[in-house]
């Protein structure tokens, strides 16, 4: 029964993927602005992220001939599929590289050529923060990188490594919009952030940014950070917060006057599809929190009372504590399975539980997420590996890998965050 359940559980989880497709989605919201009443000379299309292939096909489906080729500029990462004649730069994803540098350096180039008859269609999904990295002056690549690094291995949130990225940055935080300008800034975004927030998607390079300089420094001071991160990057946050340099554009700036910002589709829309899919109860809040900590409380909770089917969304974070491999959706999984191997579910054959990022890319691994059962923890010990060192180890991936329990989709076209499946009936 087992095996039936988790083949079910990949063919809804497959269904919440289609349900995010970013050319269906891009058309539709597309279709319901008036272009042509928004510019009257060049079209110029950027699209940035891991939807980016599938988002610019659907904008020159719905332009037509308003769009030149050479006014087209595709940025994603390595796994992306290519869409028939399109091309793309290639980036580094999820840690930036030189490329996306060089890329970025492109992409300014490109918006100081437009002026104020041109609309600037700006196409954003999931990974554009880490593909289009645009150092600020003073502040090279591997500075951003190494404080990214310590920041995660202190816990920061989403947040709080956006309020950083945005002030170390020329383009994120409104600073794309800035040099945008004076085209007309007409902005879709596919959002792989659960309250499709438009200064955090992508680090909102064409959106406000509520948060600022002094904000960012306390970021580096509650995560333990502020005397190892490197100098340039405290010298400059310590610089803005004394007022010495410019602040992101804040809500209310005028360089926002008349810009539209929509959000094509999210989270939410794949979580419905799924719960369509097998009648599911589903989640009113989106999962946030520590992984490990998340998928545990799910357990626990199910051990009271399953469910016939439950679906959520959210965005866990990982502390890192290891030098294991893995990712949020699979300590989120491993932590769901060791939990339950210690209550009534471990007696019951019939219930999965699967984790996964939508983008079909869980971590600097090459699986989505994973699928466990009441036998999961069982094979990983059989497997000779201790699961409880695992994830001390946040090594989730070579645990649940051992246990045949992994989910490998390859790249999806899409990414609006994470989702989970409880499946308890065919």
């Amino acid at each position: 029964m087992a095996q039936a359940h988790r083949q079910r559980a990949a063919e809804i989880f497959l269904r919440g993927v289609a349900a995010a497709d970013p050319a269906a989605s891009t058309a539709s919201a597309l279709r319901g602005l008036d272009l042509r009443a928004k510019a009257g000379g060049r079209v110029a299309v950027l699209a940035v992220g891991k939807a980016a292939f599938g988002m610019t096909r659907a904008a020159i489906e719905v332009l037509g001939g308003r769009v030149h080729p050479a006014d087209v500029l595709v940025v994603t990462h390595d796994d992306a599929k290519r869409l028939g004649h399109l091309d793309a730069l290639r980036s580094g994803h999820p840690l930036p590289d030189e490329r996306g540098h060089a890329a970025a350096r492109e992409v300014e180039r490109r918006a100081a050529e437009l002026g104020a008859g041109d609309l600037a269609l700006v196409l954003i999904s999931g990974g554009a923060s880490a593909l289009l990295p645009a150092p600020a002056p003073g502040v090279l690549l591997e500075d951003k990188l190494e404080a990214t690094r310590q920041l995660l291995r202190g816990g920061a949130t989403i947040h709080e490594l956006n309020a950083v990225r945005k002030h170390l940055s020329t383009i994120k935080g409104g600073g794309l919009l800035r040099q945008l300008r004076p085209a007309q800034v007409l902005t879709l975004a596919l959002s792989d952030v659960i309250d499709d927030e438009p200064s955090v998607i992508g680090s909102g390079p064409t959106a406000p940014d509520p948060s600022t300089f002094e904000d960012a420094l306390a970021v580096l001071v509650r995560c333990g950070v502020a005397e190892t991160c490197p100098t340039p990057v405290r010298e400059r946050l310590e610089a803005g917060a004394r007022g010495e340099l410019e602040e992101t554009p804040k809500p209310g700036d005028p360089v926002f006057d008349g810009a539209i910002y929509r959000i094509a589709g999210g989270n939410r829309t794949s979580v419905r599809a799924m719960a369509a899919a097998c009648d599911a109860e589903v989640e009113a809040e989106p999962l946030e929190g520590e992984a490990r900590e998340v998928g545990a409380a799910l357990a626990r909770r199910f051990a009271a009372g399953p469910p016939d089917a439950y679906v959520a969304g959210g965005e866990t974070t990982v502390t890192v504590r290891g030098a294991g491999r893995g990712g949020r959706s699979q300590e989120l999984a491993l932590a769901f399975a060791l939990e339950a191997a210690k209550g009534p579910l471990a007696e019951r054959a019939d219930w999965v539980f699967l984790a996964a990022g939508t983008d079909g890319r869980d971590g600097p691994t090459d699986a989505a997420g994973a699928i466990v059962d009441a036998a999961t923890v069982t094979r990983i010990r059989t497997a000779g590996v201790d699961p409880v060192a695992a994830m001390e180890e946040n090594d989730s991936y070579g645990a649940l890998d051992a246990a045949g329990a992994l989910l490998r989709t390859g790249a999806t076209g899409t990414n609006v965050a994470d989702v989970v499946l409880f499946l308890s009936k065919a």
